[in-house]
């Protein structure tokens, strides 16, 4: 019980900034119709005591009701004037903008139902009737917040008007309070839920689409989501700016496959990604576009020296690559291709296997650059 009340008076935190944006949305369209109904209906209320009545505004009970209507009027005008200056102010402040108009409307209401029981006792209590139940399907605030409003309301119309209400109208009006609070927190919880459930959707929604970017064994950028990569790279590229496509084949893999077995395998795999992410930290992308073939994106390649020196470190990392504690003669071929002008990714991509295939034919273990 103590869990269940809980989770409906505590929004949870993950969820706090999307269910403070999510209310100041709503309640933005609410008070725009409610202030448009307000203006309608005390115009109208306006003219009437204007314009419709005997007395004018020569009695004190016209003068009253007038100064009401146009309080209200002046509210909603300010209201909405308020609401639109501070758009884009913080999320604290537009909500007490939003609430602060809510609580004058309400009591304002009650004030309004409280003088019609003043003057005539035998009046029924619609106004503050509709007004709790306006409140409750149009505002949507916290529980907390609405349990507050709700509660103080009630007893301040109680304060206001009971004198002039019978015990059984009282218990009715109590019970309608208790309603109308009963459906805004309702309302409150079930967007706490559909909130909750929006970010779960999203969440797995993005590890759905990075899973469809990743190679499965390895973790990194598969062949389509490295080709992406790098064409991104090339368009963002300026002239003065280079790009570095490595190939990374692993020599005789097969072999290491039919020795130690299929684990083993997977295991080089696992760890040629592993230490090609570590010699080249600085990467922009690290893919496996085929079984034994690796590549990688570097950008802003000053120098060739550097890049050959990381080049030499990643062969001696896979050539240390060890199987239960034993050398399993892991090594590489690297074809690197630097371009200085931009090209597209299969201009590239041919540069840098041909690059790759020199190097091999050059005794393996080694690597070999083209410039273009």
């Amino acid at each position: 019980m103590r869990k269940a009340l809980h989770s409906f008076f505590v929004i949870p935190r993950e969820i706090l900034p999307e269910f403070w944006q999510d209310t100041l949305h709503k309640n933005r369209v609410s008070l725009l119709v409610i202030c448009i109904m307000i203006f309608g209906m005390e115009l109208f209320n306006m003219a009437r005591v204007l314009f419709m009545s005997n007395s004018g505004l020569g009695t004190l009970n016209n003068r009253i009701y007038f100064g009401l209507y146009c309080s209200l009027f002046t509210a909603a005008c300010l209201s909405l004037v308020l609401q639109h200056a501070l758009r884009h102010a913080s999320v604290r402040t537009q909500w007490a903008v939003q609430f602060g108009s809510v609580i004058f409307f309400f009591v304002w209401h009650i004030c309004l139902n409280a003088y019609d029981l003043l003057r005539e006792p035998d009046n029924m209590s619609f106004v503050y009737i509709t007004a709790l139940l306006g409140l409750a399907i149009f505002i949507q605030m916290p529980s907390a917040f609405g349990a507050g409003c709700f509660g103080l309301g009630h007893v301040l119309f109680l304060v206001l008007a009971g004198p002039y209400l019978s015990t059984g109208v009282k218990l009715n009006l109590t019970f309608t309070a208790i309603v109308a609070l009963a459906i805004s927190v309702t309302r409150s919880h079930h967007a706490m839920i559909e909130l909750s459930q929006r970010q779960e959707i999203q969440r797995i929604n993005t590890q759905l689409q990075e899973l469809s970017q990743k190679d499965p064994l390895t973790g990194l950028l598969n062949r389509a989501a490295f080709q992406s990569c790098v064409e991104r790279s090339l368009r963002q590229a300026t002239e003065e700016a280079s790009l570095a496509l490595l190939m990374v084949d692993l020599d005789d893999f097969k072999r290491i496959n039919d020795s130690y077995g299929h684990p083993c395998g997977d295991f080089v795999l696992q760890e040629t990604a592993y230490r090609m992410k570590g010699v080249f930290s600085d990467a922009q992308g690290v893919g496996r576009v085929g079984g034994d073939e690796f590549m990688l994106l570097l950008s802003g390649v000053r120098n060739c020296a550097e890049l050959e020196c990381q080049s030499r470190r990643l062969i001696r990392e896979i050539a240390d690559i060890r199987w239960k504690n034993h050398p399993v003669g892991a090594s590489c071929s690297m074809g690197i291709c630097i371009s200085r002008r931009g090209g597209s990714y299969d201009a590239l991509y041919r540069e840098a296997d041909s690059a790759m295939y020199e190097a091999k034919r050059n005794g393996k273990g080694r690597f070999y650059i083209i410039e273009i």
